[in-house]
C-alpha cells in the first residue's frame, strides 16, 4: 500500500460517500508531461456522468492544461464541448511535440546540449509548441469571465521557489505556460514582473488550496507520476527519471500528510465530512514507471487516454452502494 493509499485509510477519506456518483466533484489534476493524456481519459469519462457537476479543479502543468482544456470547452457546449475540447488538443499534441521533456525520445544528441546549454542558449527565441497549441484552443477572455467552475493553476516563484496560485480571473496563456514551464527546456514566464517555472515544483497538484475553495464533498486527485519504481534504477537515465518522480510527488505527499494531521487534531467539520478519492496511473498503466513523459506519440497517447477512461470507469463503478446500483 503506497503512502497516499496509508493516509487516506488512516483519514477515513476516500470512503463511499451516501450519493453515488457524486452530484459534485472536485478534481486535482498531477503534472506529468504526456502523461496528462491519461488525465485526458479519466476526464472523458466523468464528462460521460450526466449527475456529476463540476466545482473546482486544481492543476499543475499538464493538469494545469486539462483543467482549463475542460473549463474551457464547458463554456461552449457543456460536458460535449470539454470531452471535444480535451480530444481535439490531444490530437494536436500527437501531431507535434509540446512536451519535451530530457529523454529517450530527444536522442542522445539532442539530451547531451540540455544538460549542458540553458534554453536561453539552445533555444533563444523560446520557441513552445504548447504555446501554439493552447492558444488555438481555448478562449482565455471568455474562459476567464463566464468559467462556472474555479480554476486554481499552479506556479513556482523563480526568485524563493514559493507556490502562488492562480484563479480564474488571472487566468491567461502566460498563466498556464507559466505552470507547465520546464526550466531545462523553457524560458522562465514572467508574471506580474515576476518570474515563474512548473508549477510541480511547489505543488503537484495544489491540495490544501483546493480543499479550502471546494465546496464539494467529493474531490478526486489523479495522480500521474508514478511513485513507486518497479526496479532500482541504474543508468545516469534512469536515475534522474527516478529522481524527478520523487521531486513531483513530495508535495503531494507532504499536503496529504497536512490534511491527516488536521483531521487527527479534530479541524473544520468541513474537513471531517471531506472524502478524497484517487485514480493513480501507475496502478492502472502498466510499466509507466520506465516510460518517458516526452512520449507525445499518438498510439501512446491514445494507451493512456484508454487507461485512464476505464481506471476513471472502475473508480465509478467501485464507488457504488453495495446495496443498491442506483443513487439515492
Amino acid at each position: 500500500m503506497s503512502l497516499i493509499d496509508k493516509t487516506l485509510a488512516l483519514l477515513g477519506l476516500g470512503q463511499d460517500v451516501p450519493v453515488w456518483p457524486p452530484d459534485r466533484l472536485s478534481l486535482a489534476l498531477q503534472g506529468g508531461g504526456s502523461f496528462g493524456a491519461f488525465t485526458w481519459g479519466v476526464l472523458d469519462r466523468l464528462l460521460e456522468e450526466p449527475d456529476i457537476s463540476f466545482d473546482a479543479i486544481s492543476g499543475a502543468s499538464a493538469g494545469s492544461v486539462n483543467a482549463v482544456l475542460m473549463a474551457s470547452g464547458m463554456i461552449e457546449n457543456g460536458p460535449d464541448g470539454a470531452r471535444a475540447r480535451l480530444s481535439q488538443f490531444w490530437g494536436r499534441i500527437g501531431r507535434t511535440s509540446a512536451f519535451l521533456p530530457t529523454s529517450a525520445l530527444l536522442g542522445a544528441g539532442l539530451e547531451l546540449v540540455v544538460r549542458t546549454m540553458s534554453p536561453y542558449q539552445f533555444n533563444p527565441f523560446n520557441v513552445n509548441p504548447l504555446s501554439e497549441a493552447l492558444a488555438a484552443e481555448v478562449d482565455f477572455e471568455r474562459l476567464r469571465e463566464r468559467s462556472a467552475i474555479k480554476l486554481l493553476l499552479a506556479v513556482t516563484r523563480v526568485r524563493d521557489g514559493k507556490l502562488r496560485i492562480l484563479t480564474n480571473a488571472e487566468l491567461t496563456l502566460d498563466a498556464v505556460l507559466a505552470s507547465a514551464c520546464l526550466p531545462l527546456l523553457h524560458h522562465a514566464i514572467e508574471l506580474d514582473g515576476e518570474p515563474y517555472w512548473d508549477g510541480g515544483y511547489a505543488a503537484n497538484p495544489p491540495l490544501v488550496p483546493l480543499v479550502r475553495a471546494s465546496t464539494a464533498a467529493q474531490i478526486l486527485i489523479v495522480q500521474v507520476t508514478p511513485s513507486t519504481a518497479e526496479r532500482m534504477p541504474s543508468s545516469p537515465r534512469e536515475i534522474a527519471r527516478r529522481i524527478e518522480q520523487i521531486q513531483f510527488n513530495a508535495t503531494l505527499n507532504s499536503e496529504l500528510e497536512a490534511l491527516k494531521a488536521g483531521k487527527m487534531i479534530g479541524a473544520t467539520s468541513k474537513l471531517r465530512r471531506l472524502r478524497i478519492g484517487l485514480i493513480s496511473a501507475a496502478e492502472e498503466f502498466e510499466g509507466l514507471s520506465d516510460e518517458s513523459a516526452g512520449n507525445v506519440g499518438r498510439e501512446f497517447l491514445d494507451r493512456l487516454h484508454q487507461s485512464g477512461r476505464a481506471a476513471a470507469d472502475l473508480w465509478l463503478k467501485r464507488g457504488l452502494p453495495a446495496a443498491a446500483g442506483t443513487r439515492d
